[in-house]
């Protein structure tokens, strides 16, 4: 799909003048790409189970207004020929993803960035910040929680990933992603842009994701964390309620929680100035804390 031109500055990936870099990094025997923006403060953003980083590539770019943003692919988004037995290059769980973040962070020469992950990526954050809590410095989680519970939507659609080759022009599959914005969306250029997005990602590695989240567990492993955290919740998440996110807040000492009214699962992109002032925030305080 095109997007209309009035449309095209805010809902595409690029940055304007901005300084920009996209390279290629070989991670577990794959190359990721990794996108680069801006200047200052390192800030690695997560990006979600679909979608890529081309998908949080519109929040990114507002934040390296005021950050170095890096924003990493995971391993598997680049083949979109991979099926749900992965190949030898994609990750077997969460941890394994986090120990590629590690990797990722160490070869950038990123001195404790600050990590903000959106959903899948960040479940990743999460892993990542238990398993290296001295790594970084700030954690920021929207759209996941300590342990994710398996519902009947998730499994259904873990399965119909699984078996059956679905088009991505599909009005009637399409529709399944309206849950994203905990409401009905209206159409136009970001519900486009939200699809066409997460159909760059293979039906088998959404499917590899969905069985990794039902064995994610940190819940025993919160204490790890000792860095500033934020958990910001949209209102209307109907993927990971904001009342189990505030208790993922409640789990980790000092964190703070707020909600971003009218919000779903992607408050990132429908609410992307409210999202941005909460990030900008939360790192301004930490910052003035040191």
């Amino acid at each position: 799909m095109r997007l209309a031109a009035k449309w095209r500055t805010d809902w595409t990936w690029r940055t304007g003048s901005e300084p920009t870099r996209s390279s290629s990094l070989r991670v577990g025997g794959e190359l990721v790409d990794v996108l680069r923006l801006g200047r200052g403060r390192p800030l690695v953003i997560l990006p979600g189970l679909a979608g890529g980083w081309k998908l949080v590539a519109p929040l990114a770019r507002r934040l390296a207004r005021h950050f170095q943003v890096f924003v990493p692919g995971l391993r598997g988004d680049r083949d979109p020929r991979i099926g749900l037995d992965g190949g030898p290059g994609v990750p077997m769980d969460l941890a394994e993803y986090a120990d590629d973040v590690h990797q990722v962070i160490g070869t950038l020469g990123l001195e404790s960035p600050a990590v903000l992950g959106v959903s899948f990526g960040g479940a990743i954050a999460l892993e990542y910040a238990v398993r290296y809590p001295h790594a970084l410095s700030s954690l920021i989680v929207h759209g996941a929680e300590a342990q994710f519970r398996t519902t009947l939507g998730s499994t259904i659609a873990r399965r119909v990933l699984e078996r059956y080759p679905l088009p991505t022009d599909s009005p009637f599959v399409n529709q399944f992603f309206h849950l994203l914005y905990g409401k009905k969306p209206e159409p136009g250029p970001l519900v486009d842009f939200v699809t066409d997005r997460i159909w760059e990602t293979s039906q088998g590695v959404m499917a590899r994701r969905l069985a990794q989240l039902a064995s994610f567990d940190v819940s025993d492993r919160l204490w790890r964390i000792e860095v500033p955290t934020l958990v910001l919740a949209g209102e209307r998440d109907v993927i990971v309620p904001a009342s189990r996110q505030k208790a993922l807040a409640d789990g980790i000492a000092g964190a703070q929680f707020e909600v971003l009214p009218d919000a779903g699962h992607i408050g990132f992109l429908t609410h992307r100035t409210e999202f941005f002032r909460g990030i900008v925030r939360h790192l301004s305080h930490v910052e003035a804390a040191v």
